[in-house]
């Protein structure tokens, strides 16, 4: 494997010799679990059907489903910059992580002759992609067609994941609907300064299921746009998806900046059951105030909550709906506390204590979308820039520059399947070990674990530290869980 270089000692202990060996070692042995939950759920076929690759056959190096995985694989181990992927280019796991071949091919590299260098276009991966190679991917899976595999991939991936933990489709799921800031740099394509944020920001519309914990969908959205700005676009597909590949019958879940009369009266024509807070405004106030007083009696030390029912019309609603009246005690608050819902539940399917134990549920959704952006940490940066030189001259020709915003949506796409992945193995690791698994926890103890990898044989062992090897064993014990029952 070659000879050590010695780097440099450490002055606090003469005895420790830092030097580097040309060995395969990697810190992210963890994206073979990865690999593998992916695989046991047949993602990556689906995606290989579905995905169209637009290159011309005979500059292709690397095939584009292992494209995607490197893409996937980086981001769910922490390198959110594509730059990263030059540095790891000789990684073992992550080589042996993305290809789709058998064997010990991944690592092995042609021997050639001294000086001679290796071709431009090898017929198989030697390394990674490099940077430029995972730029074009994304321009690639740019399109409208390929962006909305990636969508509704989220969709079949926690399907897939559900059938596979509950042996059939869910009931009832409810899916929940937010917007999210993400602050970025220079000149990004419909980025744009938000007064309530204020930032210079994407403004993306994200959905979560908070009963399972899996993120089903992403919307990216110009920087200032209206909290609720193409919501019931992008819930009407989403909801067809959900009931097609999660549950029988999905209902909705929203903030208070989300309820119109369009996006209500489309739900209720679909038939979707939904709640929202509504936000308080002077005819609600004047409909609260009689309500807001204790009961007579000493108050008790545990803050209590009643609920109200009532029906509301807004002057831009075409009809009464049923309005719940929360009021809330506060400790050391002399003051009562109030909100408002909405439903289209009747009384009878949920009656207002249950409604509101139903919205509180947002809470845990609202955990979910915080570690997409704590721990993915979507980096959208792509802005269109037209060469003005190149190789020292100027073009002969002017090329279409590619379109930024949709590759900044392919970022967070693809952010989104690295969340999916992650929450694979969480969810493993939770019922396993009967503990809670954030997914910051899951990347520190599961996934970023150093490791040796060795040939021999035809064969390729990857050798981990004793104390991860158990979490290890937990985690594989139960990938066969992971058989889906369908295909769909």
């Amino acid at each position: 494997m070659g000879e050590a270089l010695p780097l440099f000692p450490a002055e606090f202990n003469g005895s420790i010799r830092i030097e580097a060996r040309e060995e395969r070692l990697t810190s992210d042995a963890g994206v073979l679990a990865l690999r593998e939950s992916l695989e046991r759920l047949k993602m990556s076929s689906w995606l290989v059907e579905r995905l169209r690759d637009g290159r011309t056959p005979e500059l292709v190096t690397h095939p584009f489903i292992e494209l995607v995985r490197t893409s996937i694989l980086l981001q769910a181990q922490g390198y959110r910059d594509l730059d990263d992927a030059d540095a790891l280019r000789m990684d073992a796991a992550l080589r042996l992580a993305v290809s789709s071949r058998k064997g010990t091919s991944p690592l092995v590299v042609p021997e050639r002759p001294e000086g001679k260098p290796a071709p431009k276009n090898p017929k198989a991966p030697e390394h990674l992609a490099s940077q430029p190679t995972l730029s074009r991917l994304t321009a690639a899976l740019g399109t409208a067609e390929n962006r909305q595999v990636l969508r509704e991939g989220l969709a079949v991936l926690a399907g897939r994941r559900l059938a596979a933990e509950q042996g059939r489709l869910a009931e009832e799921l409810t899916v929940d609907i937010d917007s999210l800031p993400i602050e970025v740099q220079g000149k990004q394509p419909e980025a744009s300064y938000n007064g309530h944020y204020r930032a210079t920001i994407y403004h993306p519309l994200v959905a979560t299921v908070a009963e399972t914990g899996d993120l089903i969908d992403v919307n990216l959205r110009r920087g200032n746009c209206h909290t609720a700005e193409g919501a019931m676009e992008f819930l009407e597909p989403l909801l067809e998806r959900v009931e097609t590949h999660m549950c029988r019958k999905a209902s909705v879940r929203m903030d208070a900046g989300f309820p119109s009369e369009n996006l209500l009266a489309a739900l209720e024509k679909r038939g979707t059951a939904y709640v929202a807070r509504v936000r308080n405004n002077a005819v609600l106030d004047r409909m609260a105030m009689p309500l807001l007083k204790r009961p007579a009696g000493r108050r008790p030390k545990e803050p209590r909550t009643w609920c109200h029912e009532m029906s509301y019309r807004a002057e831009s609603w075409s009809r009464e709906r049923r309005v719940v009246l929360v009021v809330l005690e506060r400790e050391e608050d002399l003051f009562l506390h109030h909100f408002w819902l909405i439903t289209n539940w009747t009384a009878a399917e949920k009656d207002a204590e249950t409604l509101l134990q139903t919205y509180r549920k947002r809470g845990a959704a609202e955990g979910y979308m915080g570690e997409l952006m704590s721990v993915l940490a979507p980096a959208l940066s792509s802005s269109p820039r037209p060469k003005a030189v190149y190789a020292g001259h100027a073009p002969s020709r002017l090329y279409q520059s590619v379109d930024a915003f949709a590759v900044n949506e392919v970022r967070l796409l693809l952010s989104a399947w690295a969340y999916g992945a992650m929450h694979v193995c969480r969810k493993l690791m939770a019922a396993q070990t009967n503990e809670g698994w954030s997914l910051q926890r899951l990347r520190e103890r599961l996934l970023k674990v150093a490791a040796r990898v060795l040939l021999h044989s035809r064969r390729v062992t990857v050798v981990i530290a004793q104390p991860a090897a158990q979490l290890w064993r937990d985690l594989w014990s139960r990938l066969d869980q992971l058989a889906c029952p369908q295909a769909g």
